[in-house]
């Protein structure tokens, strides 16, 4: 019985993720750059940390100007590893769904891009939504570039807010010319 309860189980959840995926299989790469694009401002500028074992968090609330989207940035730096963080940007439509539109990571792990058949090995990194993705029914965010803009977890909330168009927190580029 817990061997069929499991099967069940884990054919649910592939069931639900594949259901999340096919949620936005009408989403566009253009429909995805708009709304990266949009002017958007953080509503809540002093959301509070939050701390468990591993990691410290943070979560804002993010409003197109127009007031017609709205979305979730989401930070999280683990506390032992420095180059293990990662910041994002998730959209909340109306509909429920929610879909990381891009995430900005740091270099402490390999990432594949599973339909180019690449590795960015030990790389700061740019996760984004693409159309190319969601059509295989893959993570929508699967596909990254390497970045070099950033190195830490503050310089990638600078680049993420000066990349998707998002004001209402004070954030500091890092300066690459210091990690060569």
């Amino acid at each position: 019985m817990w061997l069929a309860s499991f099967r069940l189980s884990l054919r649910d959840k592939f069931v639900t993720l594949r259901h999340h995926v096919m949620a936005f299989e009408s989403l566009t790469d253009e429909r995805i750059g708009q709304l990266l694009l949009m002017p958007k401002r953080v509503s809540n500028p002093t959301a509070r940390n939050v701390t468990d074992a591993n990691h410290d968090k943070r979560e804002y609330i993010v409003e197109s100007v127009d007031g017609s989207e709205r979305f979730r940035l989401f930070v999280r730096q683990n506390k032992t590893v420095s180059d293990d963080f990662s910041c994002g940007l998730q959209w909340l439509p109306a509909g429920g769904e929610e879909l990381i539109l891009a995430r900005y990571n740091g270099s402490s792990h390999s990432h594949p891009n599973r339909l180019e058949g690449n590795h960015l090995d030990f790389v700061c990194h740019i996760h984004r939504a693409t159309e190319r993705y969601i059509q295989a029914n893959r993570k929508p965010d699967g596909f990254a570039e390497a970045a070099t803009a950033y190195q830490t977890c503050n310089g990638a909330l600078n680049s993420l807010m000066a990349d998707c168009n998002i004001a209402g927190l004070e954030t500091e580029a890092d300066h690459p010319q210091l990690f060569q």
